[in-house]
């Protein structure tokens, strides 16, 4: 059972990271799309939520790499070579993303400047967590096969899918969703700025639907393990409870109830997460590469396990800590 415990530190990894790093992620796109009067404003504000802790939120990303690596080391081999390129991107929009923000914020330069490195810094913001859409979309396909530990399929097989694509387009949605709602807390002292960010996270939240039915149609040609998994006993209850929560979020956005809005969408994306991650279980690539049959020996599981286990104790308060320091009396 080491495999197991070990995995759902991955799936709560992967699930802050979407709650914290992605929603970083939706806000870039934001800065990107900002337009109208009050555009500057809302970058300002987008860097203002963003400044304090956009850092830390990768230490979740940096996780998931050590947990992969440490934990299913063949497994982690096989997606760093099959999905390369995909990976590269990924990393690449990562630091750019993080050189123009900083390069951005200098107020010594010219207000041109700045501009081309906000754009820069929003252009990141989109092709980066597309490129972890498609990353996530490609290990369902089915089409990355390995073979005696080796990949036997090239670069390009899986990433370049309809169901990988409609993956990364979900997680663009997905990410600016999120970013618009917990904005609508954040810019609380200006009200115009905050019905700015209701609208796009209204807006975002009705495109998600149309976009999650482009995903599940996909999947049932592109990615027939998953969707089949889709159909398992808990998929129809976890569906409703991520429908209600979707719901409940846009309904609390309409009636200006924003801390509710923040709390069901992220709860919203949790869920969303937890059903891909059950309906891919036990895969880490499917169908050749699962948890059972790349896992470390037992007592490398074990160390990692207690080292999880240890780390949470310093990690958890420490984010907080970090959270309530920059974010002040703001939830974020």
């Amino acid at each position: 059972m080491l495999e197991l415990a070990v995995t759902a530190s991955l799936l709560i990894s992967l699930i802050l990271y979407a709650l914290t790093g992605g929603a970083d992620f939706g806000g870039g796109m934001w800065d990107l799309l900002a337009v109208g009067p009050r555009a500057d404003r809302q970058r300002g504000a987008i860097a203002a939520a963003i400044a304090p802790i956009w850092e830390a939120n990768h230490v979740w990303l940096i996780l998931i790499v050590v947990v992969l690596f440490t934990g299913f080391p063949t497994g982690f081999a096989a997606m760093m070579t099959a999905l390369n390129i995909p990976i590269t991107l990924m990393l690449i929009g990562i630091v750019l993303r993080g050189s123009a923000f900083i390069f951005g914020s200098y107020k010594s330069q010219s207000a041109d400047v700045r501009r081309h490195w906000s754009m820069a810094f929003g252009i990141a913001s989109v092709f980066t967590p597309f490129s972890q859409g498609v990353i996530l979309g490609a290990l369902a396909t089915g089409e990355v096969r390995v073979a005696n530990d080796q990949v036997t399929t090239g670069f390009f097989a899986g990433w370049l899918t309809l169901f990988a694509i409609a993956c990364g387009v979900f997680a663009l949605g997905l990410f600016a969703f999120l970013a618009a709602t917990y904005l609508t807390l954040d810019a609380k002292d200006q009200p115009d700025l905050q019905d700015d960010f209701r609208l796009r996270a209204i807006w975002s939240a009705l495109a998600l639907w149309p976009i999650a039915g482009v995903v599940l149609l996909a999947a049932r040609h592109g990615a027939p393990a998953l969707f089949h998994g889709m159909s398992s006993w808990w998929a129809f209850p976890l569906l409703g409870a991520t429908c209600l929560a979707a719901v409940s979020a846009l309904i609390a956005l309409l009636r200006r109830r924003f801390a509710m809005a923040r709390a069901m969408a992220a709860g919203q994306v949790t869920l969303i997460l937890v059903g891909w991650s059950l309906a891919q279980y036990p895969n880490l690539i499917t169908p050749d590469v699962t948890v059972v049959n790349t896992q470390a020996p037992e007592a490398t599981l074990r160390l990692l396990a207690l080292a999880l286990a240890a780390g949470a104790l310093i990690l958890f308060p420490s984010l907080v800590f970090l959270f309530r320091l920059f974010k002040g009396g703001r939830r974020r």
